[in-house]
């Protein structure tokens, strides 16, 4: 396995909406490995396909919470329950809102309360292509519509006010600057 790169703002390619998977192979399959291996070793709970520079409608998401010993003692090592989504689609949500502090692998180190559905429905194909349904709520709704945002071109700082977000990016744009980072859109 290997480690992707992470795209981060003002890079263009967030903002693409991402085109669906129309086959279920082999090379996917590597590359979904690559982004899991990626996503915890950031480490972050969810990952797009878009974040590593692949616009494909394409998330892994990881929520497990840590073991706990007998003696109450949180495992050093989280356990690892990886569900990828491929082809995702969000078919209801939940009247009711619940807010949670949301950050992202592409924005880092900044943070942001965030109020979003508090239960969605998903479907999408798992790694065998088979056709799943899932309901969510809790934290894994909230990575489910975090991530499933980005494969439309949407990031979670455009669900917090225009003031906060123009700030946000124009912090990463003179980080990109002082890089050198060019960006081709």
């Amino acid at each position: 396995m290997a480690l992707l790169p992470i795209v981060h703002v003002p890079d263009p390619v967030l903002r693409r909406v991402s085109k669906p998977v129309e086959r279920v192979d082999d090379e996917l399959k590597k590359f979904i490995e690559n982004m899991l291996e990626t996503m915890y070793e950031a480490p972050g709970i969810g990952l797009a396909a878009v974040q590593v520079g692949e616009p494909l409608r394409v998330f892994t998401v990881d929520c497990a919470e840590r073991e706990v010993s007998e003696r109450g003692e949180e495992s050093e090592v989280p356990k690892r329950e990886p569900i990828v989504f491929i082809n995702p689609k969000i078919v209801a949500t939940s009247d009711e809102r619940s807010t949670y502090d949301e950050g992202c692998l592409s924005i880092p180190d900044y943070y942001a309360d965030v109020e979003r559905p508090a239960r969605c429905t998903v479907e999408y194909l798992d790694l065998d292509g088979k056709e799943q349904v899932m309901e969510t709520e809790g934290i894994m709704s909230v990575c489910v519509q975090h991530e499933y945002d980005h494969l439309n071109g949407t990031l979670f700082i455009d669900h917090i006010s225009k003031l906060k977000r123009d700030m946000v990016i124009r912090k990463f744009t003179k980080i990109a600057k002082a890089n050198k980072t060019v960006f081709i859109g």
